[in-house]
């Protein structure tokens, strides 16, 4: 089989048959790598199995509804995000949000009740959720964790302080997901690059305005402030940096 990013798939996970979309290609990793067993896809997805999955999930906004009802009951402290019933109609998944652990073993037994179905609550963070849905970032453009970063990784504050913006302050920073842009760490191996050729901060140098002190960088022009006077009078200058 030959597959193409986009391409809907049907698949035998560990716990059921299921359809699924092709996000990205590449070499296969040693069997059991961080992956325990790595089942293959089955086949690819008929129009008829994609109608199938959604006649499955027609009812996806009344049975949110409910499970929001129910989270209430039971004075669950979660924010439910999305539902999925599985290809093979044996299983409903329920994504949710929420800080710290939730006992919500009682609202299973109630769900199972109710759909005759196996139910699991899975627990996303809020990167998750404005990746799966979406929306339009302070740059005017869609989000990128939406559009292309499929793999999100860790976001630090370390990368504000390597490209001279933590000054902003966290709500600059934070994107709709009110965490760091992922757009941090996409460009920061840009400034890691271009910072090659900085001498560090506090180190002296020579240049053709004198000898001084750096005191910061300009990593996008280039460029850097050296104090070629002394502690008590600063004389800031800025200089182009050579490699």
């Amino acid at each position: 089989m030959e597959f193409k990013k986009g391409n809907k798939v049907i698949v035998q996970t560990a716990i059921g048959t299921d359809i699924a979309e092709v996000v990205e290609l590449g070499e296969l990793a040693e069997p059991g790598e961080g992956f325990g067993e790595i089942k293959a896809v089955e086949r690819i997805a008929t129009p008829e199995d994609e109608l199938r999955s959604l006649t499955l999930n027609k009812n996806k906004k009344n049975m949110l509804e409910e499970c929001k009802k129910l989270s209430k009951k039971f004075q669950l402290e979660m924010k439910l995000i999305d539902v999925h019933v599985s290809f093979d109609d044996k299983r409903i998944t329920y994504a949710f949000i929420a800080d710290g652990r939730i006992d919500f073993r009682e609202m299973v037994k109630d769900l199972i009740r109710r759909h005759q179905k196996s139910v699991r609550l899975q627990q996303i963070g809020v990167r998750d959720e404005a990746k799966a849905f979406g929306d339009i970032g302070a740059c005017g453009r869609e989000l990128c964790c939406k559009n292309f970063l499929n793999e999100l990784g860790n976001v630090s504050t370390d990368f504000a302080k390597d490209q001279q913006i933590a000054h902003r302050g966290s709500e600059r920073l934070s994107g709709l997901c009110d965490r760091l842009k992922c757009c941090l760490r996409y460009e920061e191996p840009v400034y890691q690059e271009l910072a090659k050729d900085f001498p560090k901060i506090g180190s002296k140098v020579k240049t053709k305005a004198g000898e001084g002190i750096v005191v910061q960088w300009h990593v996008l022009k280039g460029t850097m402030n050296i104090n070629i006077g002394s502690e008590q009078e600063k004389i800031i200058v800025e200089v182009p940096v050579k490699k």
